[in-house]
């Protein structure tokens, strides 16, 4: 919102034919103030925003750390080989044949 040279000027001659030219100082420093203190409140929000939003985003990063650091240490092929150590019996069996394969398989029997 910009204001030209000539909005200024009615401004300023409505604000002083309305309060007078001895209430001009006082309230140009409450005007002041409410500013500073607009400012002030802005920044406060701004702040707490800035925390808030903060916060959630490193802890997202932290749990995809965490699950990056647990994918390291995941090998699926170390569980086969030792499902495959603690079974003996399994290696000493002869394989098993396809049905095609096998001369002796009969297939379904129907009745």
């Amino acid at each position: 919102m910009e204001l030209s040279i000539g909005e200024m000027a009615l401004i300023a001659v409505a604000i002083v034919v309305l309060f007078g030219p001895d209430k001009l100082p006082q309230i140009a420093r409450d005007l002041g103030a409410g500013v500073r203190k607009m400012r002030g409140a802005v920044e406060d929000i701004k702040t707490e925003i800035m925390k808030e939003t903060d916060n959630p985003v490193s802890e997202i990063k932290r749990e995809i750390e965490k699950v990056k650091d647990a994918a390291k240490d995941f090998n699926p092929m170390k569980d086969i080989e030792k499902n495959i150590a603690n079974e003996p019996s399994a290696a000493n069996e002869p394989p098993k044949l396809k049905p095609a394969d096998d001369e002796t398989y009969e297939g379904p029997v129907s009745r």
